[in-house]
């Protein structure tokens, strides 16, 4: 099993990334999958997750202004992002469980900052 997470970076507050992890090695179009973040001194809290659906759920700080969407035919997990703010600076993680077992993304950085 392997999620790689890309498309973080540094942007004005104000503005737009794309978050994309691939997944590999597991069914991923049967399964939950979502996005974490951690900030420095603080604890990993959950963005977004997407079910095999398609339906989706969002943290409070997030919602209005993240989308998560998926691609099952590619593999892919998207975060889109707009109207970022410095608050939203962190590592950005996508994830996912199956069976007990958890299993995460190396993880990219995002930086709002002027």
């Amino acid at each position: 099993v392997q999620l790689q997470a890309s498309g973080g970076g540094l942007v004005q507050p104000g503005g737009s990334l794309r978050l994309s992890c691939a997944a590999y090695g597991f069914n991923f179009k049967i399964n939950t999958v979502d996005w974490y973040r951690q900030a420095p001194g603080k604890q990993r809290e959950m963005v977004a997750l997407i079910t095999s659906a398609g339906s989706t759920n969002y943290g409070d700080s997030v919602k209005g202004r993240f989308t998560v969407s998926r691609d099952n035919v590619q593999r892919i997990l998207y975060l889109q992002m707009h109207s970022l703010k410095p608050d939203d600076t962190a590592v950005y993680y996508c994830h996912f469980e199956r069976s007990g077992n958890e299993y995460w993304g190396q993880g990219t950085q995002v930086t709002v900052s002027s």
